[in-house]
């Protein structure tokens, strides 16, 4: 499925490329998507305005409601941690709108507990369990008798489609999820809740959580990198069309030298 829809991406690149570019406009640009990659589009904006004339917008609410807003036409560039599906690109197409997808970075999804929990590792296979209801207590994994506490990311985000897709197994997510809307309130909740259990990028691990091993691979820049990790994803900005003007600047300016070693400082897994 996948390749068939990098096939269809092809063939409307070469069609917008052959009727015109739309892009940002004099020198305004508007960002809207995914919580995780919102660090990364913040201080490379931030950096970017330090150095030019510009104003640029970011915001968050999920890589769903980023594409969304660039079907719409309301967003310049739409900020994603997982591909466009083939239904989003048939509603773009059907709204005269062709999205182009840039790769910026790499990431890994770590899985995070309370710093006060003595787990170290835990496998795939445990995950699904965990995330589907079947294991409920954290005696059954090695730890306290105390009761899990699943918190997990909405439908809208892609970072919970990809961890739902590599660790759930697709499986439908227990209702007794506690369900957030971004990486950050999945921080703040884990780091506050003793038997707590979510998953974050990379960019927002720090000591108010605990990142456990998953198959034994501890969530690294390098495990990442190397594939050694077994939970991870490219992230992505997606553009209508080929971009030009402020949006090509941009763009380009993220997946510089400069701009790759802004994603490293940010925690994220830079492209080189």
């Amino acid at each position: 499925m996948r390749k068939s829809l990098l096939i269809v991406l092809s063939a409307l690149l070469v069609l917008t490329l052959a009727t015109g570019v739309v892009g940002a406009q004099d020198n305004n640009l508007t960002i809207q998507g995914s919580s995780t990659v919102l660090p990364i589009a913040q201080k490379t904006a931030e950096v970017y305005m330090e150095k030019y004339d510009v104003n640029i917008s970011v915001r968050g609410g999920g890589s769903g409601n980023g594409i969304a807003a660039l079907i719409d036409g309301t967003t310049d560039i739409a900020d994603a941690s997982r591909f466009i599906k083939e239904s989003e690109v048939k509603n773009a197409v059907d709204n005269g709108y062709y999205p182009v997808p840039h790769r910026v970075a790499m990431d890994g999804i770590a899985v995070v507990i309370n710093p006060s929990n003595p787990v170290e590792n835990l496998t795939l296979d445990q995950l699904q369990q965990i995330y589907t209801g079947e294991i409920t207590n954290w005696s059954e994994l090695g730890g306290a008798d105390k009761e899990i506490v699943v918190v997990s990311r909405d439908s809208s985000s892609g970072t919970f489609e990809v961890f739902n897709e590599i660790a759930v197994g697709g499986k439908r997510v227990t209702p007794n999820a506690l369900l957030q809307a971004s990486n950050g309130a999945i921080k703040s909740v884990v780091s506050d809740t003793e038997g707590a259990i979510g998953y974050v990028g990379l960019g927002y691990l720090d000591d108010t959580l605990k990142a456990v091993k998953v198959n034994g691979v501890a969530p690294t820049n390098n495990t990442v990198a190397s594939g050694e990790f077994p939970i991870a994803r490219p992230l992505f900005m997606f553009t209508d069309r080929w971009p030009e003007g402020l949006t090509l600047r941009f763009i380009n300016f993220v997946k510089s030298a400069e701009g790759q070693k802004i994603i490293e400082e940010q925690g994220f897994v830079p492209l080189f």
